[in-house]
């Protein structure tokens, strides 16, 4: 390898990995950008896998942003799932690649790409391209870039899991809080707002009118502070507190951010208008999904994940169903205990399921 692609391909690497822990979100784009550079082309492109296909998606461009979909069949696709690599002269009229190419593509010539990721991780492809009027890639090249990518794919999938770890902890950190302010606080302050009714019932008519009224204001304070404390615990135990009157929507957040801790898409499923669930209703199902997931991402070690939601005229049920190990032993189950507590008050029905081969929890409620 000449001396000097070699330590391009060295800085890059170094760069990308240092990238991955420090600002995962620009990551892929420095990819493309690095690859694009040490291939000589005019264009990189990394295309993940989204879907159970097998069909990739342009996810970071070094030039000219590029919105397409690669077949299950193109020359990406596959050297993103058979990990061999592959390079045409013509993008369009290689018959490997031709039957492929999207519109935005078509003023390319030479192409390459390689597999992006590891052996266990296949994230995708990362391809280079170069206008009509310039050489093909040499074959040099290509290997330069199978290297390249396998190096890059390792630095993501590093910080992929580097990321995950940040999410859990703050995740648990976040219901670890709005536990403490439910369970302690609330409790104390309500336990001090009883005990002033009490002293002003207690006292009668030994209190004039102006510390009757001292007390009641700070009953009113007391039950105000309580109200803004379950306030706070709901925007804690939210994915995204700004949405937190919609439910789908963070129905739709608490399904993607379990996904990137489980390292997969959970399958989600909704049938029925969720617009007008009332907010009680609402919050107890969030409460529901986000502790059914939970259970999941620190527990389970599942890989498969079915998320069911329906309302109807009557109902509003949840329901969530995991391959894994079930609940282990030893596991507090006090988080599962308050959300049988909430369906019980609303006349609901709450059940749990659990065993070596999985577990199943139901929650639902009358609407």
């Amino acid at each position: 390898m000449d001396p000097s692609l070699a330590r391009r391909v060295l800085v890059a690497s170094t760069e990308i990995t240092s990238a991955a822990l420090e600002d995962p979100e620009n990551v892929l784009r420095l990819v493309v950008e690095a690859a694009a550079e040490i291939a000589d082309a005019d264009l990189g492109l990394a295309m993940l896998a989204t879907a159970d296909d097998g069909t990739l998606t342009v996810e970071a461009s070094s030039g000219e942003p590029i919105a397409a979909a690669l077949s299950p069949r193109s020359a990406a696709a596959k050297a993103a799932r058979t990990g061999v690599p592959v390079m045409a002269d013509d993008v369009t009229s290689d018959p490997r690649t031709a039957p492929y190419v999207p519109q935005a593509l078509r003023s390319y010539g030479p192409f390459a790409v390689a597999p992006f990721g590891t052996s266990d991780r296949k994230i995708g492809a990362l391809a280079v391209y170069r206008r009509r009027d310039k050489p093909p890639f040499t074959q040099e090249t290509v290997d330069v870039l199978t290297a390249f990518a396998a190096q890059a794919g390792l630095a993501v999938v590093l910080a992929e899991g580097f990321t995950a770890r940040q999410r859990v902890a703050v995740y648990e950190e976040r219901e670890r809080i709005a536990r403490d302010l439910h369970d302690v606080i609330i409790q104390r302050l309500y336990g001090a707002g009883v005990q002033l009714s009490l002293l002003e019932r207690r006292l009668g008519k030994k209190l004039d009118a102006s510390q009757r009224a001292r007390i009641d204001e700070a009953v009113e304070l007391v039950d105000e502070t309580i109200a803004e404390v379950r306030a706070t615990v709901r925007k804690l135990r939210n994915t995204d507190p700004a949405d937190s009157a919609d439910l789908l929507d963070s129905i739709n957040a608490e399904v993607r951010t379990a996904g990137e801790l489980l390292g997969f898409s959970p399958r989600l499923h909704v049938a029925g208008d969720l617009a007008d669930v009332p907010r009680k209703h609402a919050d107890d199902a969030r409460a529901a999904l986000r502790e059914a997931l939970s259970n999941v991402v620190r527990h389970s070690g599942a890989t498969n994940v079915q998320i069911d939601v329906r309302r109807d005229e009557k109902h509003l049920l949840l329901r969530v169903a995991d391959n894994g190990c079930g609940i282990p032993s030893g596991v507090t189950q006090r988080g599962l205990r308050h959300l049988a507590e909430r369906a019980k008050s609303a006349s609901g029905d709450f059940r749990v399921v659990s065993s070596p081969n999985g577990t199943t929890l139901t929650w639902s409620v009358p609407v």
